[in-house]
């Protein structure tokens, strides 16, 4: 299948963006409507899709902010049929170089840290860095995160660094530490998700809080409501 990235064009586009929302988050998430997502387009933001024979597959939508050398990647989405051919890496790689040759250093975006695929793509293969942890940000969430605690992590994304062109030649940027006993800390190898979370997560929110506050917390990573 041939492939191509780029930035879309045309409502038409930005139609195929908002419905493909809508496909892969499932009803009652509300998507970004296409005509903001065109408006932040002409503002300075990213909205690049991957086409294959003129549809949509997936999308990485990213906006200015109040830095003008950070952007926010708002949402990253490829369809079900399209998975296995890497679309989400190759989407952000399209990113990664869209914000380099603008100037733009960093990149951010918020992540759970309880879907093993999203982290290892945030972290092991885009080379993304993670110190600060958002509990409950964006309240109850709906479509296929409904019932579940919206606790986040945030990835910082430094374009063009060291570590993030290791990661894009393939060169492993964790460091694995198997003798590791203690509780878990900042290394990241010593984080791991809490038994029987995917059965809390189709179960619901009730059945996850009823385990407590530590099958919600990430240690090792600082909460910026919570002080110094």
């Amino acid at each position: 299948m041939s492939v191509e990235i780029r930035d879309l064009q045309g409502m038409a586009e930005f139609a195929q963006a908002e419905q493909l929302q809508r496909d892969v988050w499932g009803a009652g998430d509300a998507p970004d409507p296409a005509d903001l997502m065109m408006v932040v387009q002409h503002e300075g933001g990213l909205v690049a899709g991957a086409f294959a024979e003129g549809r949509l597959l997936g999308y990485a939508f990213g906006f200015p902010t109040r830095d003008p050398l950070v952007q926010h990647s708002h949402r990253l989405a490829v369809r079900a049929e399209a998975r296995g051919l890497k679309l989400g890496l190759r989407l952000k790689w399209y990113q990664h170089d869209w914000c380099a040759a603008r100037g733009i250093a960093r990149v951010r975006w918020t992540y759970d840290p309880l879907r093993l695929a999203n982290a290892t793509l945030n972290i092991a293969a885009l080379g993304a860095e993670v110190s600060t942890y958002l509990p409950d940000y964006y309240g109850e969430m709906a479509g296929i995160n409904a019932g579940t605690a919206s606790d986040r992590l945030m990835a910082d994304w430094h374009v063009g660094s060291p570590r993030v062109q290791a990661s894009r030649a393939g060169q492993a940027v964790l460091t694995c530490r198997p003798d590791r006993t203690g509780p878990p800390g900042a290394d990241p190898a010593g984080v791991r998700n809490p038994a029987g979370h995917r059965a809390r997560r189709r179960a619901g929110r009730a059945a996850a809080d009823a385990r407590g506050p530590d099958h919600r917390l990430c240690r090792g990573v600082r909460d910026p409501r919570a002080g110094s």
